[in-house]
């Protein structure tokens, strides 16, 4: 199961005070092979795809799924955001909405991903209110568990897979007590 449930998608663009976050456009392809190209956006995620094969195989237009978000800055793609239900990548996710983010090295130290997670987070209890968000990342890589850890993500374990120690992650759905 990779879709939202009974959302509805696409929902209108998200805006914040700098990024909009929408559903993929024609003109994001450049951008995500770059993304997915880069050797720093690697790093943590298996490693960067080779570019010819991207080249060959990204789609005129990247693809549009539920959950999806390119996040733009000034109409320019610089990173995208997926919400979308864990198919089984951690065995701790399966069933459960997983937040994950990539950026461009370039947008790097901004504070655009905290800020594009958050609007993203914020749509998702607004969506499906009550419903936790998990994230799962490498311990190594600092700044996205310097990120989750400002968007309320609580540890829930760490375990080995893919070669390396992850950090797997919980965000309790903001609900009213009663």
């Amino acid at each position: 199961m990779t879709d939202l449930g009974p959302v509805a998608w696409p929902p209108a663009p998200i805006r914040t005070e700098r990024l909009v976050l929408r559903e993929p456009e024609a003109r994001d392809r450049a951008a995500v092979i770059e993304l997915l190209a880069s050797p720093e956006v690697g790093t943590y995620v298996g490693g960067p795809q080779p570019r010819d094969e991207l080249e060959r195989t990204v789609p005129g237009a990247p693809s549009r799924r539920p959950g999806r978000f390119m996040v733009a800055l000034d109409g320019a793609m610089i990173g995208q955001i997926t919400l979308t239900r864990a198919t089984g990548h951690i065995r701790q996710a399966v069933g459960k909405a997983e937040l994950g983010y990539l950026f461009l090295p370039q947008a790097w130290g901004y504070g655009y991903a905290a800020e594009a997670c958050t609007a993203a987070l914020d749509w998702f209890a607004g969506a499906l209110p009550g419903e936790p968000v998990v994230l799962a990342t490498q311990t190594a890589n600092v700044r996205s568990m310097r990120l989750a850890a400002k968007l309320g993500f609580i540890e829930a374990e760490r375990f080995e897979a893919y070669g390396a120690e992850q950090w797997f992650g919980e965000w309790p759905s903001v609900t009213t007590s009663d």
